[in-house]
């Protein structure tokens, strides 16, 4: 069973910045489109970007030209960089595919403050 651990979310001010990674307990990058969602409190999960296995990228708008999804070379760490963060950007972010393939992890909390 492929588990998903996401990290690296905290407290930031408006304008700061954070890396989230996600660990995958076996290289499923490859075979997948891999993904970064986000749950901001009393809203459903949206997709904010996506890597797929040609490296081609996909970003919602409300974050192009601040965030960048990349992996590791090994293809089980899958990274979000995320700069000039915004109020709207709180929330808990996850990784898994971008249909949602394995059983969604814990996530990682951002909050920024205005």
């Amino acid at each position: 069973q492929v588990q998903l651990v996401e990290s690296g979310g905290g407290l930031v001010q408006a304008g700061g910045s954070l890396t989230l990674s996600c660990a995958t307990s076996e290289s499923i990058f490859r075979e997948n489109t891999m993904a970064w969602f986000r749950q901001a409190p009393g809203e459903q999960r949206e997709l904010v970007a996506a890597l797929n296995n040609a490296g081609r990228t996909n970003l919602a708008e409300s974050v192009r030209g601040r965030f960048l999804i990349s992996e590791d070379n090994a293809g089980n760490t899958l990274y979000l960089q995320m700069k000039k963060l915004k109020p709207e950007d709180t929330g808990v972010y996850y990784c898994n595919t971008i249909l949602g393939r394995y059983p969604w992890g814990q996530g990682t909390r951002v909050t920024v403050s205005s």
